[in-house]
């Protein structure tokens, strides 16, 4: 596969598709690289439960989507300096 090392779909795991309605599922990031940011490029919620504020990225796509490799790596390349 041409740009292998920018994508990969693992259609083993117990939990693909984790996300419902991408057609090209890029588990390359699996984890999610923002989740422990504050902020970040996709879509996300906050969830408040006394005085703690949860990251909900259920909803969000970014990383996985192969068209926002380029993206991901840039964000993440600018955010070490």
């Amino acid at each position: 596969m041409e740009n292998s090392h920018r994508f990969f779909s693992n259609h083993a795991c117990k939990y693909y598709p984790c996300h419902e309605g991408v057609e090209e599922l890029n588990c390359l990031f699996c984890f999610c690289p923002f989740y422990l940011r504050e902020d970040c490029p996709g879509t996300l919620e906050v969830i408040v439960k006394g005085n703690n504020r949860i990251k909900d990225c259920s909803a969000c796509t970014f990383p996985h989507r192969p068209e926002n490799y380029d993206v991901v790596i840039e964000w993440l390349s600018e955010r070490k300096r």
